[in-house]
């Protein structure tokens, strides 16, 4: 894709959707880009593997995903990859996807279209960890209370390359936009990309809290009221600033990336 199109257009605070077809995608092929990059940044990376996923605006069920083979620091705005829902290539692309890794993303894109725009799947050391804890995630910390009733739980059947545990997923998943998948990783998911990466980080945040934690003395469990009451107080940060959930964020991200490098944008 020409990524000269729209190029002078923020990304964030900016409605995806109401732009014309070639000037949305454009935008969301930056925002997702500079996902990839933070989480290169933060290194929640497992070499090639995982991905963050967004569809395309427009009629068409098309989605745009990392190219199979890359590093993370090397997915730029224009060689991510446009696919469909079983996986296929659409257009054309100088690299492969990793069909495998598509049947969960695949699953959370067809439920709940309007809040699942955005996929974010991860393996990092801490998310895994507790994934493969009987327990799962306590509300022990600020950032885990926003969990707290919204979380879901899948077991683990193995790398995810039935389609048949699609349906099986979806229903655990409910109406939440996080979910712990035992013994493998955590995911979460939004209507745009800084609300998907902001969740994201907060679980990952909430994930290394717990081990920490666990490693130094004995948890401290707050209370159901409690953690209700602090994960909604929490959630609402971002909406107090006046933008949708995780642009303040997403947008404070964004200039640390361009300090040291904008090839992403490319």
């Amino acid at each position: 894709m020409d990524m000269h199109i729209a190029q002078d257009l923020p990304l964030t605070g900016i409605d995806i959707g109401a732009l014309p077809p070639a000037e949305g995608e454009a935008v969301l092929r930056r925002q997702l880009a500079a996902a990839y990059r933070l989480v290169d940044h933060f290194g929640w990376t497992e070499l090639i593997y995982g991905h963050l996923t967004a569809r395309v605006p427009g009629e068409q069920p098309h989605f745009l995903i990392n190219p199979f083979g890359l590093n993370y620091d090397e997915v730029t705005a224009s060689n991510l990859v446009k696919i469909d829902l079983d996986g296929n290539i659409i257009g054309k692309s100088d690299y492969p996807v990793n069909y495998a890794g598509f049947v969960i993303h695949s699953a959370v894109h067809m439920a709940h279209a309007a809040r699942h725009k955005v996929v974010m799947h991860t393996h990092t050391r801490a998310g895994m960890a507790v994934c493969a804890l009987k327990e799962g995630l306590l509300p022990i910390s600020m950032t885990a209370t926003t969990f707290h009733g919204k979380l879901s739980y899948h077991d683990y059947e193995g790398p995810s390359l039935d389609l048949d545990e699609r349906g099986r997923l979806l229903q655990n998943l409910g109406d939440n936009q996080a979910m712990m998948l035992r013994n493998h990783g955590i995911l979460t998911t939004g209507r745009t990309v800084p609300e998907a990466f902001v969740r994201l980080y907060r679980l990952e945040r909430a994930c290394q809290i717990q081990l920490d934690a666990g490693a130094a003395g004995t948890l401290n469990i707050l209370g159901d009221n409690l953690a209700a009451k602090s994960g909604a107080d929490v959630d609402g940060f971002s909406e107090k600033g006046g933008g949708a959930i995780g642009d303040l964020e997403f947008a404070a991200l964004i200039r640390k990336l361009d300090k040291t490098d904008t090839s992403w944008r490319h």
